[in-house]
């Protein structure tokens, strides 16, 4: 039976009840009945929460429809909320990600409407402590700071470091905040997730997202995890994965050097040594292109390059994939063989792919291990890429990013003038934000910015090696954690160094008192995104719409709000507001109108035709879509997937259905159909790259295409096909940036993907490397591979130089034998400053560790239980646990990266402002962890560096 909610309100209790119910009970079930989660346990019989004091047992209950904000699963819940007070929650088993399921994260999410660890009110750090003050302080004397710094320093001594929590309007809103202001110094935590993702993939088929759902691998018949543990990051996953394993006997291969609990589930375990991923898949391909297995047709029509990859792949027979890799021969040939028996079969990756310095060509390794198959735009094929937090999709493709514009147009001139044309202003006024000089032969406005990954250097680095006028001098700490970044001494040393420092979250955060300074630094609380509205994307392109479940707490405002009164203050409003409505009520801004915004300018990805209204008509009708097909089977949005995942082409009026498998060529393009994008030209080094006897279903153009312009209209004889006001508007421009979206509308009406019909491609010309190519880690454990897998020569990279082979060429494993790497734990998420100031959460695990495995530990004399120092080669070290355990072969340690408010021993917990101190605090497996960063997107390489473990 299907559950499905019919009513927005709930049953009131009929009576007040003693001691604790059976229904408290199970919905705080495996919670521990003592210590940091007892008070919480209580019945409202027995112990009442202060803010739901006043809360009578009988009130009304208010239903909110919103999402959970840890992972991007993108799980729905149901909010119960009486007298403005969030009392109850429940998992929406009408939702069709998580058909009632919960995570440990999910099921604590009502904790955010209380926050005894909040932030309750504005304060900054003077002579050591903090001090409160008012928003009208705070805005004045971080504005005038600003202020002060722009005309000595010019703007980009203002970083604006982002987030992923932020709504697609938030994240939108502060991208445009940061270009009026005039910088691109302007980043989030994708660049440390899945930037090597978006580079690598979009690089190989066009688009750097995720090319099917969590729910389409329902249909898959093999499942390949490399670097990836979704029983742990994404646990509401598993049920989309396990039903595969169930009903379709799918086979599940884990490629990971650690056994993990996803690895539990497999049928084959494959426990490789941290960083040989491009040696491992193309051992993979060995076997295939050996057997025959690859699919011929697929690659004829629509792969460019692979005989290039056959070249490769055949270097590296079993014997120097064993030797590398660690993996045997028979276990290489059984996940190829296996993947090629159980076709479609899907690839799955997150962190332990991305983050290495050559983290870019480990995902277009992945992505040519599907084109070999044959796996790409078919239902249980293609990539899955699983993305760590609940809107970090959202703000990759709104240009929360260094080196984008919203949409992935990039920064050159012609770009900014379609941003500029968006917001209706004119391009000189946009260009006098900036600073017009010139450094190390690059200019500001065309130049990425710094990346998050690498702010602290922006502060640290000898101004002439920094490709613009001056260091950064004040930053912004907007909605993420710092923890989460490598070369925490570093880290610290900034924050000592620069002259303000702004935190703006619901937490303090570790930027906030990581540093051993007395003054200079704000702390702003910020709403959590359950105290206001907006859309979000998750993982698969859906777009999703959260309620308003209470009003912000404390003093706490919006992000948007905070956002809006900075631009009054630094004199743009009138420019970021131009085409945005004001709320005369509460003097904000109209947050529906921002998403209209959104779709006037996001044509590269059509994330155009999800109007507001689109999107809350799909929140509102979550058991009219199918949990399988993701497809509204009646009501309403009949025949639309659920959340119009982008490319949801035209306008919102032309109603398409969004795409859910990208570049099927099975459907027309009208109904979710498409192909790989011609975003590379037609033709390289004189060879036809457009695909060839390959089209989506009703094409008009049989063959390859290039992407649709004003001159190819007309080319074809369709441009007639345009209304007056249409031609106005496509004259001079082509798919992505006529605003009027009339070139968009006549392709998708000849059954022609707007972008073109390319084929795929395995090399990439224009990165450092035109293949994937194995390349060891900085810090490496095998010396005796150094000479023949180099890393890269040191180089400058946009604004920073970039240390290689001046940091490979030292041998540090005499002194660092053991392998370091990390991951993620159910219980907390990201930095862990929110789950870890969450008590129902903080009581599943209270201790940092290290898993160091038996034979290790026992060279070390260190027993299971035991406090150890870990050191980095970097001068790091960290006092934690040690968990005896193998999970963990023997020279491979393994740390969670959650925890922070301890540093190199010393407890920071007094820095904190007074009630804000997190339920656990640890330290940071960052602090040991070193230097090394992808050439193309500047990823951290977190997942194969060194350490020692000794006793402590």
């Amino acid at each position: 039976m299907k559950l499905t909610r019919k009513s927005e309100s709930a049953v009131t209790v009929e009576k007040k009840t003693l001691g604790i119910s059976r229904r408290q009970f199970m919905k705080h079930a495996g919670i521990a009945t003592g210590g940091i989660a007892a008070a919480s346990l209580m019945g409202t019989g027995m112990m009442r929460r202060a803010e739901a004091a006043d809360v009578p047992y009988d009130a009304p209950i208010e239903i909110k429809r919103t999402i959970c904000s840890a992972c991007a699963v993108g799980c729905g819940l149901y909010a119960e909320v009486q007298n403005g007070v969030w009392t109850g929650q429940e998992p929406a088993f009408d939702h069709p990600f998580n058909a009632g399921g919960h995570c440990a994260k999910g099921a604590a999410l009502r904790e955010h409407g209380h926050g005894e660890k909040r932030v309750k009110y504005p304060m900054k750090l003077v002579n050591g402590k903090w001090k409160r003050i008012s928003w009208e302080t705070a805005f004045n004397e971080v504005g005038d700071k600003m202020m002060q710094i722009r005309e000595e320093s010019g703007p980009d001594s203002v970083y604006f470091m982002g987030s992923a929590k932020f709504s697609n309007e938030g994240c939108y809103m502060y991208r445009k905040l940061a270009a009026m202001w005039g910088t691109n110094n302007v980043d989030h935590s994708a660049r440390i997730c899945h930037s090597t993702t978006v580079a690598g993939v979009a690089n190989t088929w066009g688009y750097g997202a995720q090319t099917n759902s969590f729910n389409d691998i329902q249909n898959a018949h093999a499942i390949f995890f490399i670097g990836a543990n979704p029983a742990e990051a994404h646990p509401v996953s598993m049920q989309h994965i396990l039903l595969a394993k169930e009903r379709n006997n799918a086979k599940i291969i884990v490629v990971d050097p650690r056994f993990t609990r996803t690895a539990a589930h497999a049928d084959l375990h494959c426990d490789i040594r941290p960083g040989t991923d491009i040696p491992f898949i193309y051992g993979m391909l060995w076997h295939i292109f050996q057997n025959g297995w690859e699919d011929k047709t697929f690659i004829d029509q629509r792969v460019f390059g692979m005989d290039e990859i056959r070249e490769e792949v055949s270097r590296w027979t079993p014997t120097e994939v064993e030797n590398v890799t660690g993996v045997k021969e028979e276990i290489v040939y059984q996940a190829a063989k296996l993947m090629a028996d159980n076709r479609p079969g899907t690839v799955v990756w997150c962190m332990g792919g991305t983050q290495h310095h050559v983290g870019n060509a480990n995902t277009r390794a992945y992505c040519i291990l599907q084109l070999a198959l044959g796996n790409m735009g078919v239902s249980g094929g293609g990539t899955n890429i699983f993305r760590g937090h609940d809107n970090v999709q959202g703000a990759t493709d709104l240009g929360l990013l260094f080196d984008n514009l919203p949409g992935y147009y990039g920064l050159t001139s012609a770009a900014w003038q379609h941003w500029t044309n968006v917001w209706e202003l004119d391009m000189e006024w946009m260009k006098s934000r900036f600073d017009h000089g010139t450094y190390l032969g690059r200019t500001p406005m065309t130049t990425p910015g710094i990346p998050c990954s690498r702010w602290f250097d922006g502060v640290l680095e000898e101004k002439n090696k920094l490709a613009q006028k001056d260091n950064i001098r004040l930053a912004f700490f907007w909605g993420q954690s710092i923890n989460t970044g490598v070369r925490s001494r570093d880290q610290r040393d900034a924050l000592d160094k620069m002259e303000t420092v702004v935190v703006v979250d619901p937490f303090p955060t570790i930027a906030a008192v990581l540093g051993n300074r007395k003054d200079g630094v704000y702390i702003l609380p910020a709403a959590t995104q359950f105290e206001t509205q907006g859309s979000i994307s998750n993982s698969g392109r859906s777009v999703q719409w959260r309620e308003q479940v209470i009003q912000p707490l404390f003093e706490s405002k919006t992000d948007l709000e905070i956002m809006y009164r900075l631009s009054q203050k630094l004199g743009f409003a009138e420019q970021y507001t131009k085409r945005l409505a004001i709320d005369k009520a509460t003097d904000t801004l109209v947050i529906e109108d921002i998403t209209r915004e959104i779709n006037r300018g996001m044509w590269t990805i059509g994330l155009t035709g999800q109007s507001p209204e689109r999107i809350k008509q799909h929140t509102m009708n979550w058991g009219s879509f199918n949990n399988k097909t993701l497809l509204a089977e009646g009501g309403p949005c009949e025949g639309e997937n659920y959340g119009l995942p982008w490319p949801c082409w035209g306008t919102p009026e032309q109603k398409h259905p969004g795409t859910q498998i990208l570049y099927n060529t099975s459907k027309e393009v009208k109904d979710g159909g498409g192909n790989f994008r011609a975003r590379y030209g037609v033709e390289y080094q004189g060879v036809n790259i457009l695909a060839e006897g390959s089209f989506s279903k009703g094409s008009e153009l049989q063959d390859g295409y290039p992407e649709f312009t004003d001159k190819m209209l007309k080319q074809l004889g369709w441009w007639d096909e345009l209304t007056a006001e249409e031609k106005a508007s496509a004259e001079g421009k082509n798919w992505k940036t006529d605003l009027s979206g009339g070139i968009v509308r006549v392709a998708v009406k000849h059954g022609c993907t707007p972008f073109g019909n390319a084929k795929a491609r395995c090399i990439v010309w224009t990165f450092p490397d035109k293949l994937p190519i194995h390349r060891e880690p900085l810090y490496t454990s095998r010396r005796d591979l150094v000479s023949k897998y180099p890393t890269y020569p040191d180089m400058q990279i946009h604004r920073l130089p970039t240390l290689y082979k001046s940091i490979q060429d030292k041998d540090v494993t005499g002194q660092f034998p053991l392998i370091a790497t990390s991951g993620r734990l159910v219980e907390y998420e990201g930095g862990g400053e929110e789950s870890r100031s969450n008590p129902w959460l903080a009581e599943l695990q209270q201790e940092m560790f290290i898993e160091i495995n038996p034979a290790d530990a026992a060279d070390r004399g260190i027993a299971n239980g035991d406090t150890v120092w870990v050191h980095g080669p970097e001068g790091g070290k960290i006092k934690i646990q040690a968990m005896v355990t193998p999970r963990v072969n023997k020279g491979v340690t393994w740390m969670p990266y959650h925890f922070a408010g301890v540093m190199e021993g010393e407890s920071l917990a007094p820095k904190y402002p007074e009630g804000t101190v997190p339920y656990v605090i640890g330290e940071s497996c960052n602090t040991v962890l070193t230097y090394g960063y992808d050439p193309v997107t500047q990823m951290q390489e977190t997942k194969a560096s060194l350490c020692q473990v000794v006793k402590a």
